[in-house]
């Protein structure tokens, strides 16, 4: 089965609570099953963003620390 694609959205260099202030913002524009893919440096995402999601339904699919930062991909509730 090929690997779904998603959107990517760059929120680098953004400070808490910005990530998740936009992230559920552009989540809204989306349609369920959606896969989106968060990028960020706030070291607070990995808490921020995990705690987003279980918040309003979403799935977090995965979350990478990168070098630069960090790495999620959502599914959209």
């Amino acid at each position: 089965m090929p690997e779904e694609t998603s959107l990517i959205y760059d929120l680098k260099g953004l400070k808490c609570p910005l990530p998740v202030l936009r992230t559920r913002k552009r989540m809204l524009t989306l349609s369920p099953g959606t896969l989106i893919t968060v990028e960020t440096t706030d070291p607070l995402a990995i808490i921020d963003i995990p705690h987003f999601c279980n918040e309003d339904g979403h799935s977090l699919e995965r979350s990478e620390t990168l070098a630069t930062g960090h790495r999620f991909v959502i599914r959209k509730a």
